[in-house]
């Protein structure tokens, strides 16, 4: 194949990565707890027939690392991070961090996700919360509960986790993130804490991936039309070369 169209394929794979992970990150511009994935590329350069071509290498995805706004939502069970760290869900996949701090509990008392998965402690074990009492969450996730007749107990603590998602990270439905390594617990960290009655946001710029959108889309049209024209020159080519003999 000739240089010129391998390197145009090649860019039109890269930009269609980066496409398909603009469209995600809009998608999910309202899904709280949710990081914004951007993709890096890297320059591979390979001699054919006595040339050098510059080619885009498939990508690494990363998630952002930017803290989104907070909802008040006012819920007991409404928990947003304070700082740099996550929450830890135990899934069928594997324990999964994640900033979605939308909790409820199941008629059996455990602390679970919105995706019924049970939230974990520091020790990396469920939470339960017996009875109906009043959940009352401290700054350092400590999980108390306030009985009718005034009596305050604890009844566990919200486990927060030290967690770097690299390269080509998995996620496990649209907020949560597999851990492929045991997150880090956090304990007694300055900045580091819980909000209780309020959520964190997603932290995609709709804005900026939109013009981010209408850029790629132009690059993709420019490499297909350079494409186009690679392939008439060639045809011209051999037509002429052809008629010649």
């Amino acid at each position: 194949m000739d240089t010129g169209l391998t390197v145009a394929v090649s860019s039109q794979m890269a930009l269609e990565k980066r496409l398909n992970t603009i469209a995600d990150n809009i998608a999910n511009a309202n899904t709280p707890g949710f990081r914004a994935t951007s993709v890096r590329f890297d320059e591979l350069v390979a001699n054919t027939v006595g040339e050098t071509a510059s080619f885009v290498s498939r990508g690494k995805s990363y998630a952002s690392t930017e803290h989104a706004g907070l909802i008040e939502t006012g819920g007991s069970l409404d928990f947003a991070i304070r700082g740099d760290a996550w929450f830890m869900l135990e899934t069928p996949s594997g324990n999964a961090v994640t900033r979605d701090g939308r909790f409820t509990r199941t008629p059996e008392g455990q602390l679970v996700s919105l995706t019924g998965h049970p939230v974990l402690d520091a020790g990396g074990a469920p939470i339960a919360i017996p009875g109906n009492g009043t959940v009352v969450a401290g700054a350092d996730g400590t999980l108390s509960q306030v009985a009718e007749d005034g009596t305050t107990r604890r009844i566990g603590t919200i486990g927060l986790f030290a967690y770097d998602p690299g390269a080509n990270f998995q996620r496990v439905g649209t907020s949560a993130i597999l851990a492929r390594t045991d997150p880090e617990p956090l304990v007694d960290l300055p900045g580091v804490g819980v909000v209780q009655g309020s959520i964190e946001g997603s932290n995609v710029n709709p804005v900026l991936e939109m013009t981010r959108l209408i850029s790629v889309h132009r690059a993709f049209d420019n490499v297909a039309a350079l494409m186009r024209d690679t392939e008439q020159a060639t045809d011209s080519m051999i037509k002429t070369l052809g008629g010649a003999q």
